[in-house]
């Protein structure tokens, strides 16, 4: 008798020895991903180097796309489009994963260094959505790029490799802090005061006899200029972000969950990707990986979703197979797409469960989530999939064998959130969200489960494999 309730379990049971292996794999390299893989730009070289080894090469390499070709772009160093042509007409509709790459940091301002009370800091701006105090007293790491004026580049990564000196947001101890401690959790640390701690030793020249104004100041930009060749207005036309130093790793006694930084959104960016690899055969659609920039500050800017780039790759395919009408065959291959918008969801947590309904939430290990409409209070900004769409990806990863569950974004009015599938869907096609659950999400150390990664990967490519 077919079994009329659902009741969502966890995975780990239903795992052959040989399929928890390649679940213990994928996470071996999902790590390692992680520790390479700090910034959006960071991101998109590992992913070129994938896409390298594995045949892909530039768009405007290829004169003539044929099926089976593998193609990519990228976009500023920060955003990049992969895609196998398939054997089916292009305007007939490609099959889409579509993830972010930026996470919520803390940035340099443009002029960041000063001194107070003989202390060098820098001053940051925060990036996305945090809670602020969740960045005071842990190491960080400096990645980031400058661009001289003469145009030359220099990329810093200090603090995530042995022997680095690693950089912190300095706290005050709790003997002092009663009228912190009063305060409204989310106004205790003001964003101004996000200032991070990079020296204390005054420059060679300063001495008591010779009362040198910030001496210390001054060492610290006599050091950026000795290692880095770097002067302090270079700082202006640069990008460096300060993350967490500490490497990804294995969660719990029974090693069944990943910690680390960037997980929202670089899971589904990685399960993309190693998805997209591991189709080996020409398919019947053409199948797209998007890595887009900005999400987590709205998808604003020429990286972001909002921009034209996605459909700017797809206009340039299409010039390259003859097509009569080519501006409304790139827009009938977008409008007859239909895409997953692989972005994470809040997994239940028990400590704080007054913010989740029960039946709606998203549980660690019981596989990837299918997110119906993200948005808040009365589906805001939400693409709110189709009942149509919604079965035809129920039915595709049960047949695949993926395990998946439903998930919302919390209570209906506690506050919610959103992702790139409604900019996705403003093409016309079908859009359903679809990623792993994470404890700790946006915190500088986010918590994820090993088989929800495997499942996200599997789903991602029976989905892009599909071809009905």
């Amino acid at each position: 008798m077919q079994d009329i309730t659902f009741t969502v379990k966890n995975v780990w049971p239903k795992l052959d020895p040989g399929e928890q292996n390649l679940v213990g794999e994928l996470a071996e390299e999902y790590k390692a991903f992680l520790n390479r893989a700090r910034t959006e730009r960071e991101t998109i070289a590992e992913a070129v180097l994938l896409a390298q080894q594995n045949g892909f090469v530039t768009l405007r390499q290829v004169e003539r796309l044929r099926p089976g070709d593998k193609v990519y772009e990228i976009n500023r160093g920060k955003a990049m489009v992969l895609a196998i042509i398939g054997s089916d007409a292009l305007e007939s509709g490609g099959n889409i994963v579509a993830a972010h790459i930026d996470s919520p940091r803390l940035d340099l301002k443009p002029v960041p260094l000063y001194e107070e009370e003989g202390l060098a800091l820098f001053k940051t701006h925060y990036y996305g959505g945090i809670k602020k105090y969740q960045w005071l007293s842990v190491p960080l790491a400096i990645h980031g790029i400058v661009v001289k004026q003469d145009g030359t580049r220099l990329e810093l990564r200090i603090g995530d490799q042995p022997g680095d000196p690693v950089f912190t947001v300095s706290d005050l101890l709790p003997h002092l802090a009663k009228d912190q401690m009063d305060k409204k959790l989310a106004d205790a640390v003001p964003g101004e005061n996000l200032n991070i701690l990079v020296g204390n030793r005054p420059s060679a020249e300063a001495s008591q006899e010779n009362q040198e104004k910030e001496p210390v100041r001054k060492a610290i930009a006599q050091y950026l200029y000795q290692t880095y060749g770097l002067v302090e207005e270079d700082l202006v036309s640069a990008e460096i972000e300060l993350v967490p130093a500490y490497p990804a790793c294995d969660v719990g006694l029974d090693r069944s969950m990943v910690g680390g930084y960037g997980q929202d959104d670089r899971i589904c960016a990685f399960a993309a990707l190693k998805s997209l690899m591991d189709i080996t055969t020409v398919p019947r659609r053409t199948v797209i990986v998007l890595l887009a920039d900005k999400e987590e500050i709205g998808s604003e800017g020429n990286t972001g979703m909002k921009s034209r780039f996605l459909e700017n790759f797809v206009a340039e395919a299409v010039a390259r197979m003859d097509h009569r009408l080519p501006e409304l065959a790139a827009r009938r291959m977008l409008g007859n797409s239909r895409a997953l918008s692989a972005d994470v969801n809040a997994a239940f947590d028990p400590t704080y469960k007054d913010v989740m309904d029960k039946n709606n939430a998203a549980r660690l290990g019981c596989g990837v989530v299918l997110t119906k409409y993200t948005g808040s209070k009365g589906k805001l900004e939400a693409n709110d999939a189709h009942a149509e769409f919604v079965a035809f990806v129920r039915r595709l990863f049960n047949e695949a064998g993926v395990a998946w569950q439903p998930g919302e974004l919390g209570k209906v009015d506690q506050g919610g959130g959103g992702t790139v599938a409604h900019l996705l869907a403003s093409y016309g096609m079908d859009v359903l969200d679809c990623g792993p659950g994470l404890l700790s999400m946006h915190s500088p150390f986010e918590v994820a489960s090993k088989v929800d990664l495997y499942m996200a990967y599997k789903g991602y490519k029976a989905f892009l494999s599909a071809a009905g």
